[in-house]
């Protein structure tokens, strides 16, 4: 039987020989280029429609970013959960760039995208039978799984711990990225470590504009939320952070599994890495302070009214379900149309894009109905919790 590193060093031997980008994928890795961590530079934004994907033009987009992620840039991408800002995970001083850009801390690790099975060769050493069943079944999608890293894996992308988080997106557009630079792509969301994740192009610029090569524009994102970070290694499973692939649907396709708890010690800066993305003390935050309202639906409308009456000498604003009376002491704020109650998937659709537009309109305070525990309600509820975490 082969080695891990032998099977890793063929992998990228026989990714090499199909001509997708030479001299990437080796045992040893040559840096990307070195940028001025104060260095500007000319942001490209590169505009892709997602139904048009063999037009001229989409083509000349997408292997321009393509070329970008070869030569080391960082290029932001749209999935179906958020845009990442990508980078050619085997060349570690290319993911170090992605780290600079973001202001984001050594100890969180992030997650590594591939456009097939065949890529997991060359970036983790076993995929475990559960593991298996979970790609068969929510393979492109929002679901990473956290595996046992291989030794061409850079330390900076699994904060040097034993797993790395891997996921097929389900979006046509970084899908045929990856394709094209033939590389594995190394994505956390676009955006300055701790601020609203972007859903669309705009809000990438807003924190990225001169930090990064290359934004691909490909329209909104269509989930949401970020992706579900499971590790199957373990019985029962762990799922780090909720998203679209429900525990129970994990529970139905692969066997048990809990939902991560933690030490209950929460801290700004952990002594020690994160054991997966999404689960640091704060995240997803808008500029604004964020007021939750955890009532049943039948009281939100009350619910909001008392939280207003504390808003003393501040611009409001709210995001207003469909399904939700607003009260009076309201009727002056700014409000985001926000989807249904009784919908939650419209309500992660577009939780990150009200956020933003009520941050930009100026609002310094948010007040937001938190939705019941349950399916996708449970995600909803853990990226609210984290961005109203003011500690």
């Amino acid at each position: 039987m082969q080695s891990a590193a032998r099977r890793a060093a063929t992998a990228a031997h026989a990714i090499n020989r199909k001509g997708l980008n030479p001299g990437v994928l080796q045992l040893r890795v040559a840096d990307a280029p070195k940028r001025d961590e104060n260095e500007s530079v000319d942001t490209l934004r590169l505009t892709v429609d997602p139904a048009r994907l063999n037009s001229p033009g989409a083509e000349a987009a997408i292997g321009r970013a393509a070329t970008i992620l070869r030569g080391g840039g960082l290029v932001a991408l749209p999935t179906e959960t958020v845009y990442g800002l990508g980078a050619n995970a085997m060349e570690r001083g290319a993911v170090e760039a992605i780290f600079k850009a973001k202001m984001r801390p050594a100890w969180d690790p992030i997650i590594v995208h591939i456009a097939d099975e065949s890529m997991l060769d060359a970036l983790v050493l076993d995929v475990p039978e559960p593991a298996r069943r979970l790609m068969q079944a929510f393979w492109p999608g929002p679901l990473t799984l956290l595996l046992p890293r291989g030794p061409l894996v850079p330390d900076a992308i699994t904060a040097g711990r034993p797993l790395v988080g891997i996921r097929m997106p389900a979006h046509p557009v970084a899908l045929a990225l990856l394709r094209c630079a033939g590389v594995p792509v190394a994505a956390p969301s676009a955006n300055l470590f701790g601020h609203l994740s972007p859903t669309t192009a705009e809000h990438v610029l807003h924190d990225l504009d001169g930090r990064i090569d290359a934004v691909l524009d490909g329209g909104p994102t269509t989930h949401g939320l970020e992706s579900t970070v499971l590790d199957p290694c373990q019985s029962p499973m762990i799922i780090y952070r909720p998203g679209a692939i429900t525990t129970v649907q994990i529970r139905d396709t692969a066997g048990p599994v809990e939902v991560f708890q933690g030490s209950g010690e929460l801290l700004a800066t952990p002594r020690e890495a994160l054991p997966s993305p999404g689960v640091g003390l704060r995240h997803y935050a808008p500029r604004a302070r964020l007021i939750l309202v955890d009532a049943p639906m039948a009281e939100l409308t009350a619910g909001l009214a008392r939280a207003a009456a504390t808003m003393h000498g501040e611009r409001v604003g709210v995001m207003l379900p469909a399904d939700v009376s607003l009260p009076a002491e309201l009727e002056l704020a700014s409000k985001f149309s926000w989807g249904r109650w009784s919908a939650p998937e419209e309500l992660a659709q577009t939780l990150y894009a009200g956020l933003h537009t009520l941050d930009a309109e100026g609002c310094t305070a948010i007040l937001c109905p938190l939705p019941p525990e349950g399916g996708i309600g449970t995600a909803i509820r853990d990226r609210l919790v984290k961005a109203g975490n003011r500690e």
